[in-house]
């Protein structure tokens, strides 16, 4: 049984992030990469049918914000290098399972974050969401950036443990038992239909 307190769908988002090709590519080939898409497609279809928001964050860069990123960046500096991940590229799609909808938000951001390069704070707050329920690919990379910024800006967390994966076992399992609890509840896609019927 579920610890978490009730969900209250019109204040709620789910954010599905970074599922894109030329992210996905880097999870571990074969049926765990299909049974994730899965479990993201239930949670889409569970938060839509109570009514809250869905919001796709994708990564995706321009000419411009290519040649805006410094070599002292460096995670982001060899995307630059390389100029890889272009907006426009069909890897950096959200994956055509997880297709967006009338109504939904989509953003692009630039960095690790969902939100430090977007206005998605902003179009949150204008549609009163003030609980964030987290997937995303990689547990070490946006989930992690997102969850702390998030929790900085007082929204109320729950992370979808069966809905993030990262590439270093180690890292995703450190993440969701030791960081991610003190700023988030932590809980599964069958917690998270339950907890949407109980608000």
């Amino acid at each position: 049984m579920s610890t978490a307190p009730a969900l209250d769908p019109a204040h709620t988002a789910l954010l599905v992030m970074d599922y894109q090709p030329g992210i996905l590519a880097l999870l571990p080939e074969g049926g765990d990469r299909e049974a994730l898409l899965g479990r993201v497609e239930g949670a889409i279809a569970d938060v839509r049918a109570n009514g809250g928001t869905i919001v796709y964050v994708r990564v995706g860069f321009t000419e411009a914000d290519w040649d805006a990123i410094p070599a002292t960046n460096k995670s982001f500096a060899p995307v630059a290098q390389h100029r890889v991940m272009h907006h426009e590229d069909p890897a950096t799609a959200i994956h055509d399972r997880l297709a967006p909808q009338d109504g939904d938000i989509t953003v692009r951001k630039i960095r690790y974050g969902g939100i430090s390069t977007t206005d998605l704070d902003q179009r949150l707050r204008e549609r009163g969401i003030t609980t964030l329920v987290v997937s995303g690919i990689s547990t070490g990379g946006v989930v992690l950036s997102t969850v702390i910024d998030a929790a900085d800006r007082d929204y109320r967390l729950y992370v979808l443990s069966d809905c993030v994966a990262d590439p270093d076992a180690e890292v995703h399992n450190v993440l969701l038992h030791r960081v991610f609890p003190s700023r988030a509840h932590i809980i599964d896609t069958a917690e998270l239909h339950t907890l949407l019927r109980a608000g």
